[in-house]
């Protein structure tokens, strides 16, 4: 039986879309792989609100992540950090030899502007990493109140990963002064995993210079600089089947209109919280509540993995807790193509399941 996928990515892919990946294949040195690869940029540039290159890498999320961190800090890195994804680009830089320093919060709340400020004050770093939408908590950072602080360091790269949220929440990346915001293909955008998405600007591009040990693959100014000298084409061989459906997508995406994508992700996320507080309670501080996914506070002491394997007979799946939150709390994300009517489907069944 299929399950519709209420987890935190992958998430289901419509069958027209999925449909496009069975084009034939075509040279990826081709002209026609440069004018495919251009207009996925051009589109995602809408996206992403930003007139700054784009970057396509046959990779997860993590590894744009990790070509972030290691390709563009010269000195030292501050990573705020609020789950476990923030952890990773942490050990990601320790990994990568590169200095850095966390700065963690209880988990539940966000990084606030007085942290990124009091760091920065320091005048130790010079790039700094945020996790915009923390899957593993449910916590999506004050990003346009940090932004504010940003402005005071503008010799600072700022890194965002926005994996779990750009397409599902607004996130003007220029307007922002994000250097680097980084995407992946499986969670908002309602494609299928294996495509990491960047945007990159001129200052991540002249701090990349200045870095010797940027690696080979995840170089992000060797991606850069191949897509300006060879018309939007890459170093590697792209994954030209995911890039048929998100050429597709994207024009399905900005034929819904932008604004109303973002409110039908955010009336999902708020009829998810309501019913969370009505039954539970919601694991995050609620100022700060992701729209994207909802992590719920298992005050019943459920067995949610058995909670989750009733759901799949009935055809539905989320996610139980991360890590050490496993079964103290589990998580419902309400991203992508989804409408309130599929939220509420769910939402029906879990308490019928649990005699509600």
């Amino acid at each position: 039986m299929h399950k519709k996928l209420f987890i935190p990515g992958p998430i289901d892919v419509a069958q027209d879309v999925l449909e496009q990946m069975t084009k034939p294949m075509i040279g990826h040195r081709s002209k026609e792989a440069s004018s495919l690869q251009r207009r996925i940029s051009e589109k995602l540039q809408k996206v992403f609100y930003t007139k700054e290159q784009i970057l396509l890498s046959t990779s997860s999320g993590s590894g744009l992540m990790e070509g972030a961190i290691r390709s563009c800090t010269r000195k030292r890195a501050a990573v705020f950090s609020v789950g476990a994804f923030g952890d990773r680009w942490y050990k990601m830089a320790v990994s990568n030899n590169v200095a850095a320093d966390k700065f963690a919060v209880e988990p539940g709340e966000a990084i606030t502007p007085e942290m990124v400020d009091e760091a920065l004050a320091t005048g130790k770093y010079d790039l700094i990493t945020i996790t915009h939408n923390e899957t593993s908590t449910g916590v999506m950072n004050p990003v346009y109140e940090i932004s504010e602080v940003m402005k005071k360091y503008p010799e600072v790269v700022w890194c965002l990963d926005a994996v779990s949220s750009m397409g599902g929440t607004k996130i003007e990346v220029d307007k922002l002064g994000v250097d680097i915001c980084i995407t992946s293909t499986q969670k908002c955008l309602s494609l299928p995993p294996g495509v990491a998405i960047a945007s990159m600007s001129q200052k991540a591009v002249e701090a990349a210079k200045q870095v010797e040990f940027r690696g080979v693959y995840l170089d992000l100014l060797a991606l850069y600089e191949y897509i300006q000298k060879k018309d939007h084409q890459y170093p590697s061989t792209p994954a030209l089947s995911i890039m048929y459906a998100m050429d597709y997508q994207l024009d399905k995406i900005l034929a819904e209109g932008l604004e109303n994508r973002f409110q039908r992700h955010l009336e999902m996320a708020q009829y998810v919280r309501a019913w969370a507080k009505e039954k539970f309670e919601i694991f995050p501080n609620e100022k700060y509540a992701s729209n994207t996914l909802t992590t719920i506070k298992n005050t019943k002491g459920i067995n949610v993995a058995a909670l989750n394997k009733e759901l799949g007979n009935r055809g539905y799946a989320i996610s139980n807790g991360y890590g050490d939150l496993k079964e103290k709390t589990f998580r419902i994300a309400h991203m992508g193509d989804y409408n309130l009517d599929d939220v509420k489907g769910l939402l029906e069944n879990i308490d019928y399941i649990l005699g509600e």
